[in-house]
């Protein structure tokens, strides 16, 4: 069974690396993969109409309000929900669920992991080799405590609901980091709107909306599951604008527009693989996420030369299972990609 002592390569500092670090102002940003600045206008004008109640407490009726909205938006009961200050605050509290060994899925975000090992966890590192395909029968049988992620971040792959499920054991809970699912046209391979007594299904709300400086998220699951990983929350957890920001992209109207946006987000990868290929670029297919899974020669090498131009993409050797030659860049419109194909026709692989 893998354990830590096969992974002496264990660095704090390299799991905790994120793209955000990569993009300095003004830099044209392939490195995260947030769509846009900026939430919209509508969103934008509807929380600045909360602004004049900062001065008291958020109420039990906003929270309520928001995982009604959000248990609608998916067919779920409202006790299935639980509202996160972002996805990585759920991941924070993934020990409290008390596991005795946990499987992560990699490569795959690294957070999950960060915060098991820190908080003593013993974590088996289930790598899978390209083309990244989910094999099951690589989880430790006594592992009760699986991570993995759908569409996984960074190698954009997107696994069959039907693989997830088969990770299901007796005295296990299946962890599924679903950050980027809204991102893909009509969420295929989602199980956000399936009721499990042991599945833990996370969402973000940071990527579409353009909601990295708010933090808002959620996860969905069985109700005593639930109560397990809040256990112990401080109380206000989430801040008035945080949910009114997550009652508002769960309403219909909110979604349908999500979905737009990664109908919009595919045509524009769909146009960027065949670019970065006549540089010869090694682009992983199939890819079904907002970002792209890169191979060059000298990564850590382009990505500096790139960095001086002006343009941030983000290191993949950070994640582990993925070494030198490999980095990640967000989908991005056009003109953008422009840019960063100049950049390296400019400065070569």
């Amino acid at each position: 069974m893998p354990d830590d002592t096969e992974f002496p390569d264990f660095d704090h500092a390299r799991l905790r690396h994120h793209g955000d670090v990569e993009a300095r102002p003004g830099m044209v940003d392939f490195a995260v993969n947030v769509q846009g600045s900026a939430p919209p206008e509508w969103l934008r004008e509807r929380l600045a109409g909360r602004l004049g109640e900062l001065g008291r407490y958020p109420g039990e009726a906003d929270e309520r309000a928001a995982r009604a909205a959000v248990a609608a938006r998916h067919g779920r009961a409202i006790d299935e929900v639980l509202l996160l200050a972002g996805v990585a605050e759920g991941f924070a509290m993934l020990p409290r669920l008390g596991s005795r060994l946990a499987a992560v899925i990699h490569p795959s975000f690294t957070e999950p992991e960060l915060a098991l090992r820190e908080a003593g966890v013993s974590v088996a590192r289930v790598m899978l080799a390209p083309p990244y395909t989910l094999d099951g029968d690589a989880v430790p049988e006594d592992a009760d405590l699986v991570v993995v992620g759908n569409p996984t971040n960074p190698t954009s792959v997107l696994h069959p609901a039907d693989s997830i499920r088969a990770l299901r054991r007796p005295g296990r809970i299946v962890v599924v980091d679903e950050a980027f699912a809204d991102a893909v046209p009509g969420e295929p391979e989602s199980l956000a709107g399936e009721s499990y007594p042991d599945v833990l299904v996370f969402r973000s709300l940071t990527k579409t909306w353009a909601l990295a400086g708010l933090r808002c998220g959620y996860v969905l699951g069985a109700p005593p599951v639930l109560a397990r990983l809040n256990h112990g929350r401080p109380h206000w957890p989430l801040g008035t604008l945080q949910l009114e920001a997550i009652a508002a992209v769960s309403e219909p109207a909110a979604v349908a527009e999500a979905q737009r946006r990664a109908g919009t987000v595919a045509a524009d990868r769909a146009a960027m693989i065949p670019r970065l290929r006549e540089l010869g670029v090694e682009v992983h297919e199939p890819a079904h996420g907002p970002f792209l899974l890169l191979r060059v020669p000298d990564a850590e090498l382009l990505r500096k030369k790139l960095a001086d131009k002006g343009i941030a993409v983000r290191r993949g050797d950070t994640f582990p299972g993925l070494e030198t030659a490999f980095l990640r860049v967000a989908v991005r419109p056009a003109a953008e990609v422009d840019r960063l194909v100049a950049a390296i026709r400019d400065v070569g692989l």
